[in-house]
């Protein structure tokens, strides 16, 4: 008889429009289903998380495949808080 693994708590941490600090982690994924935009680096686990305080933004992209191909892809942005209060 097999035992279940543990769970792996993946998926979207902070939604758009929410605040984060430096290091918060933002989305935890396997693979790069979401990429990384402004203020946003990629884990070794390809975890997306904040290098830089502000508000959390997600939009979407068009991406080049390797064969030549294009797909929609999803970008996740930290918009610093200070150039957000200065607009």
């Amino acid at each position: 008889m097999g035992r279940d693994p543990r769970p792996k708590y993946m998926g979207v941490k902070v939604y758009a429009g929410q605040p984060v600090k430096i290091g918060s982690i933002i989305v935890r994924q396997r693979g790069t289903s979401i990429l990384a935009g402004k203020n946003v680096k990629t884990g070794s686990d390809n975890t997306l998380y904040a290098v830089a305080e502000g508000i959390v933004s997600y939009r979407e992209t068009r991406k080049k495949c390797f064969n030549g191909t294009q797909r929609l892809a999803k970008v996740a942005e930290v918009v610093p808080a200070a150039a957000k209060a200065a607009k």
